[in-house]
């Protein structure tokens, strides 16, 4: 994730650790003169600003006032460091394993659900190629039906990335090419089924009820299916990302949760709020528009970049 807040042709922008360094004018030592109430309010502010949530921010700038008083931040480095240990021991917290889940016999099979515009095409376009490029087969079924257009634009993605394709007409049922998807899938005896879903506004009562049938037949056909359910939110939306993770959470069960766009306008802390509200791990974060612009999540390395950049 060394590119994730730092992309050569970006416009310079003001990431958290320089908002930082405003709040105390450049002189981190500054804040923590006898620690007073003032300068803490401050910083859990900037915190709650930047997406981290109530909780979090609390948290974060509890654990640094300790280490103070420890004696073990005394320098910008030590206060930096101390900031993203914290934010890296969260993503860490509860379920928090990155890794993709794999079916003990047959194919994987991949459930990916969320809004329009969050991204939810081009993430699976990136990840078919990803297993493509590991020498895996890949089956990519087009169950959004809503939007002739979201066929059509996962059809060229899955040929893009040499995946196999399974799609239905515009306004067929969705939970029928869901199951035509699965069962084509295990008749070819690929390794990977990835499952497109309908991307209304999450209030969407009708689309809630239609995630639940298509989740039911994917199980009457696979009844260890789906074996991950990712819900992919646009990073650069704040506070509502965590409002769609949590609807969206209560109509299937999400097992993770892919972040795109994620861009350096010291925004990041939205990942560590809907990690924390879902318990579910991040899986995935999206960099770009690029194939490669996909990467695996790791929350060292975020921790870091969130700090650094």
């Amino acid at each position: 994730m060394s590119r994730l807040f730092r992309r050569k042709d970006d416009v310079p922008k003001r990431s958290l650790w320089q908002r930082v360094k405003d709040l105390v004018r450049t002189d981190v030592t500054v804040l923590f003169k006898g620690v007073d109430e003032g300068s803490l309010e401050a910083l859990e502010t900037l915190l709650i600003e930047s997406d981290f949530g109530v909780p979090t921010s609390l948290a974060l700038v509890a654990e640094v006032e300790r280490r103070h008083k420890r004696g073990e931040v005394k320098t910008e480095a030590e206060f930096r460091q101390a900031l993203a240990d914290g934010v890296a021991n969260a993503l860490r917290t509860g379920n928090a394993d990155p890794r993709m889940a794999v079916a003990p016999s047959g194919p994987t099979v991949l459930l990916v659900i969320g809004v329009n515009g969050a991204g939810k095409t081009t993430f699976i376009g990136k990840l078919a190629a990803q297993y493509r490029a590991q020498g895996k087969r890949v089956l990519v079924g087009a169950a959004d039906t809503f939007r002739a257009g979201a066929i059509d634009q996962l059809r060229v993605w899955a040929e893009r990335a040499g995946a196999e394709f399974v799609g239905g007409l515009p306004g067929s049922d969705p939970a029928s090419v869901a199951f035509d998807a699965v069962d084509a899938g295990i008749a070819r005896n690929v390794d990977l089924i990835i499952v497109d879903t309908a991307g209304r506004l999450h209030t969407s009562d009708d689309l809630m009820t239609e995630l639940r049938k298509i989740h039911r037949v994917i199980g009457k056909r696979m009844p260890s299916a789906p074996h991950e359910i990712l819900l992919v939110l646009d990073g650069t939306i704040g506070q509502n990302a965590l409002s769609q993770a949590r609807t969206f959470s209560k109509a299937v069960p999400v097992t993770g949760v892919v972040v795109t766009k994620l861009d350096g306008t010291a925004k990041g802390g939205i990942v560590v709020a809907v990690h924390e509200a879902l318990d579910v791990p991040i899986k995935f974060v999206g960099v770009g528009e690029q194939v490669g612009d996909l990467e695996p999540f790791d929350a060292d390395v975020y921790a870091q970049e969130l700090v650094e950049a």
